[in-house]
């Protein structure tokens, strides 16, 4: 086996923590990140018969089994939803999974994000970083269209939308941050420890049921109820079913403070990829 050395002089890597500069590298090749996007989208659904209709059909076909094994069999409801009807434990329990499935998504795809194109990373010029971020957009867009669905469900059954969808897009950054940061030092290191994708099915597997998508926080034991919110992804999926079902805007003293923590993460982990890539030729 052999070792590769990650060097980087201060300077490098005091460029790479700047976020103007993180900003500026993103900019410069949003057209490449555009078009990767739009190949990641269309890649999943090539050849087959629906196309784009899977889009649609996975998260209703989800939603429908979700809220038939714990609305049905074990005959759960929300507290706090006007009618505790069926409909809208099935509406509130799919608001949390169309934020869990960005985050899900995103790592899941990450560990062999590099190791599977080889042929980039031969050449120097081409930029590794915006593949993440293409991953990500993918991951976006799909939760656009779940989100879609979730939207024209709610309008049907309640006959209303809140004006306070208007501050999704700000709850979301926490969430896009997270994600990002994560996937960039995953896909870093998914070239260097190859049982990488085990720990992280296995971590993404934890977090599911660590998050509150199927209970509501307040039914958490209080001697737990502080490790649960500890998880970045409950106050994203929290402030999701407050804006999309209370009409209430997000909890902000906590919103910043979960800004600044995953801005910084996603920072980082952008800094890390940048000092590591340039091994990434010796090991691929």
């Amino acid at each position: 086996m052999s070792t590769v050395l990650i060097t980087a002089s201060p300077d490098a890597v005091a460029r790479h923590l700047n976020p103007a500069a993180l900003v500026r590298n993103l900019w410069h090749h949003r057209g490449l990140i555009g078009q990767f996007t739009r190949r990641e989208i269309e890649g999943r659904y090539k050849s087959s018969v629906l196309g784009f209709g899977w889009s649609f059909v996975t998260p209703l076909v989800l939603l429908l089994i979700y809220t038939f094994v714990f609305g049905i069999v074990f005959r759960a409801r929300w507290p706090g939803t006007e009618t505790t009807s069926l409909s809208e434990f099935g509406l509130v329990l799919f608001a949390g999974l169309i934020a869990f499935n960005i985050f899900s998504e995103c790592l899941l795809r990450a560990s062999a994000l590099i190791v599977a194109v080889p042929n980039y990373v031969k050449r120097v010029v081409f930029p590794l970083e915006v593949l993440p971020v293409s991953v990500l957009g993918s991951a976006l867009f799909h939760a656009l269209v779940s989100l879609s669905v979730l939207l024209a469900a709610q309008l049907a059954i309640t006959g209303r939308l809140e004006p306070a969808l208007v501050w999704l897009p700000l709850a979301a950054l926490p969430l896009i941050f997270l994600s990002l940061g994560l996937t960039w030092f995953l896909a870093s290191l998914g070239v260097f420890v190859r049982d990488l994708p085990y720990a992280i099915t296995l971590l993404v597997q934890v977090l599911f049921f660590v998050t509150p998508i199927f209970y509501p926080l307040e039914q958490v034991p209080a001697s737990f109820r502080t490790a649960i919110r500890l998880n970045p992804l409950t106050t994203v999926v929290e402030n999701f079913r407050r804006i999309v079902f209370l009409g209430a805007p997000p909890d902000l003293p906590e919103l910043i403070l979960w800004l600044a923590a995953t801005a910084a993460a996603m920072v980082l982990g952008y800094a890390w990829f940048m000092k590591t890539k340039k091994a990434f030729a010796d090991v691929v």
